[in-house]
C-alpha cells in the first residue's frame, strides 16, 4: 500500500558554501501532525528562489523511501527522511514510472504528477559533494514533482490513491523518461513533450527549442 511515511518542512536558511554565502530552502524536517497543502507550498515550507524553485509546477516534492534505501547502499551511510529537500516522503511507489498528468488523492488532498527533478548545485551544498548532482542525474531516481489540484491537509501514515491519466492516446510520458530526455532528445519524443499539457511548461518551452535546432 503506498503510503506517507512523513511531511518535510523547512524555512530558508543562509551557508556558506565555496566561499560565498548562499540562500536555500533544502534543509527540511519531518514535522508531525497534519499539514497545509495550500496555494504552491505546504505551510511552514519555503524556497529560497522561486524562479527556479516552487510555483505551481513544483508545489510538492515526493521521494521514495525506496530510493532512499537504494542510496543508502549505494553511499554507504543511512539516508533518512527529507534528505534531498523533499516534501513528501512517501513508500510503494516506483516515482520513476509514474506517468506525468497521474493523479494522488492524498490526505484531504488531490495532487497531479508534473515532472522529475532536475537539481541544481543546492543539491551538492546538502550532500557535501558538488559532483553529486551528477551522480544524482546519472542514478535517474530523480523523484517526483506534483501540482496541488485540490488543496487541504497531509499528515505522516496518509494513504496514498493513485489515479491513472486516462485522456492520453498513447501510454503518456513517465518521470524517468522526461528525466533523462536532456541526453538523448528525438525529435518523435519531443514532439510528445511539446503535445502533452500536463508536462510542466518549462519542459514543453524546452522541447520546442530543441526541436527548433535539429
Amino acid at each position: 500500500m503506498a503510503r506517507v511515511v512523513s511531511v518535510n518542512v523547512g524555512a530558508v536558511r543562509t551557508v556558506e558554501w565555496h566561499g560565498r554565502a548562499v540562500s536555500t530552502g533544502i534543509w527540511k524536517s519531518p514535522v508531525d501532525g497534519r499539514v497545509a497543502v495550500r496555494g504552491v507550498n505546504l505551510a511552514g515550507d519555503d524556497q529560497a528562489d522561486r524562479r527556479l524553485h516552487g510555483g505551481a509546477d513544483k508545489a510538492v516534492y515526493a521521494y521514495a523511501a525506496e530510493d532512499y534505501a537504494w542510496w543508502s547502499a549505494e553511499l554507504g551511510r543511512e539516508m533518512g527522511p527529507a534528505t534531498f529537500g523533499e516534501n513528501l516522503t512517501v513508500e510503494g511507489l516506483d516515482l520513476g514510472a509514474l506517468v506525468i498528468g497521474t493523479r494522488w488523492l492524498v490526505g484531504t488532498t488531490e495532487l497531479e504528477v508534473s515532472q522529475p527533478r532536475q537539481p541544481c548545485f543546492k543539491l551538492g551544498i546538502r550532500m557535501g559533494d558538488a559532483g553529486f548532482v551528477d551522480r544524482f542525474g546519472d542514478a535517474a531516481r530523480f523523484g517526483a514533482y506534483l501540482r496541488i489540484v485540490r488543496e487541504g491537509d497531509i499528515g505522516a501514515g496518509d494513504q496514498i490513491t493513485v489515479v491513472p491519466r486516462t485522456d492520453t492516446i498513447d501510454d503518456g510520458i513517465t518521470l524517468v523518461e522526461l528525466g533523462l530526455v536532456t541526453r538523448n532528445a528525438d525529435v518523435g519524443f519531443l514532439e510528445r513533450i511539446i503535445a502533452d499539457t500536463a508536462v510542466a511548461e518549462a519542459w514543453r518551452d524546452w522541447a520546442l527549442r530543441q526541436r527548433a535546432r535539429q
